[in-house]
C-alpha cells in the first residue's frame, strides 16, 4: 500500500475543513449591497418619477360642472320649485294693479320676475353654499385638487345657473298669457338666462368667498335678490334717479331689458344687442371677481 501523501488526503479527495472564503472576506472587505432595483448591471440609475400633467382649465371646468350638478341635483330641485313658485306669486299677486297689454308696466313684471329665478338661484344660493364652504373648510379640499381656480369657481356657478332655465321658461310663458304678451321672442331666454346667470353666480360666489362669516354671506345673498325682486319688476321711468342708478349697476338688469323688449309686438333688437352685449361684460367681471375672490380665500 503506498503512503498517503502529506497532510492526510489521498489524490482527488476534498478536503474536508471548512471551505476558503473569498479574499474579500478573508481580508475584511466591505460586502458589496445588493441590488434591488431590478436594473441590469451597468445600467442607468432610474430618475425621479414625474407625476401626471394637471387637466387644462376646460376638462377641469367640465369636471367640476359634472360633479357639482350631480350633487346638487337632488337638494337643489325643491329650492327651484320654490324659486319658480315666488316669481309665479308675484305675477299673480301683480294682476290686480298692472293692466295686460304690450305696455311697459307689464312687460317689466314679466321679465323680472323671469330673471328673479336665476338670481334665487344664482345670487342667493351660491353666496350661501360658498358660505358654509369658507366657514367648514370645504375650500381646503378644492385647494388640494390638481385643478386652475377658475374651474372650481365657474364650475360651481354654471351649475347652479344650469337648475333655472326650467323655472324661467315656465316663468315667462305663465307670465306671458296671464297679461296677454306675445311670446314669439321668448326663445331669447337661451341667452337671456345664461348670460344673465353667469353675472348673478358670479356676483353671488364673490359675496360668499368674501363675507367674513356664513351669517352675513346668506344676508349678502338675500340683499342682492330682494334688490333684483324690485328693481327688476318695476318700469325704470317710475322710479325716482338714485334709485335708477342702482338698478344700472345690478347685473341683471341688462337681461331684464333685453327681455323686456322682445315682449313688444315690434321688438326692439337694437335694445336687445345692447341688453345682451352689457350683460356679457357684467359677467365676465363677475366671474373675475369669483375667482379672485377663490383664490384669496383658499390662500389664507
Amino acid at each position: 500500500m503506498s503512503a498517503a501523501p502529506a497532510g492526510g488526503r489521498r489524490p482527488g479527495e476534498r478536503p474536508s475543513g471548512p471551505p476558503a472564503r473569498p479574499p474579500a472576506q478573508r481580508t475584511g472587505a466591505p460586502r458589496p449591497a445588493a441590488d434591488t432595483s431590478g436594473a441590469a448591471p451597468g445600467a442607468a440609475p432610474p430618475g425621479p418619477v414625474a407625476l401626471a400633467p394637471a387637466p387644462g382649465l376646460w376638462p377641469a371646468l367640465g369636471a367640476v360642472y359634472r360633479a357639482q350638478l350631480s350633487r346638487a341635483r337632488v337638494a337643489r330641485i325643491p329650492l327651484l320649485f320654490v324659486a319658480t313658485f315666488q316669481s309665479l306669486g308675484i305675477l299673480v299677486l301683480l294682476r290686480g294693479v298692472v293692466d295686460p297689454g304690450p305696455g311697459e308696466a307689464a312687460r317689466a313684471v314679466v321679465a323680472g320676475s323671469t330673471v328673479l329665478v336665476v338670481a334665487f338661484v344664482a345670487l342667493n344660493l351660491l353666496a350661501q353654499h360658498f358660505g358654509r364652504l369658507r366657514a367648514s373648510g370645504g375650500l381646503d379640499h378644492y385647494a388640494t385638487l390638481p385643478v386652475p381656480a377658475a374651474a372650481v369657481a365657474l364650475g360651481t356657478a354654471a351649475a347652479y345657473a344650469s337648475f333655472t332655465l326650467p323655472g324661467a321658461a315656465v316663468t315667462a310663458v305663465t307670465g306671458s298669457v296671464l297679461y296677454e304678451l306675445p311670446m314669439g321672442g321668448l326663445w331669447l331666454l337661451a341667452a337671456v338666462v345664461p348670460l344673465a346667470g353667469a353675472a348673478l353666480a358670479g356676483l353671488g360666489a364673490a359675496l360668499g368667498l368674501l363675507a367674513p362669516r356664513p351669517e352675513l354671506a346668506t344676508l349678502c345673498g338675500q340683499l342682492g335678490m330682494s334688490a333684483a325682486l324690485l328693481l327688476g319688476v318695476l318700469p325704470a321711468s317710475r322710479m325716482p334717479a338714485p334709485v335708477q342708478l342702482v338698478r344700472d349697476l345690478l347685473p341683471s338688469t341688462y337681461g331684464v331689458e333685453a327681455l323686456a323688449a322682445v315682449l313688444r309686438p315690434d321688438p326692439q333688437w337694437d335694445a336687445v344687442a345692447v341688453g345682451l352685449t352689457v350683460c356679457t361684460v357684467a359677467g365676465a367681471a363677475a366671474l373675475a371677481l369669483a375667482t379672485w375672490s377663490y383664490r384669496r380665500a383658499a390662500t389664507r
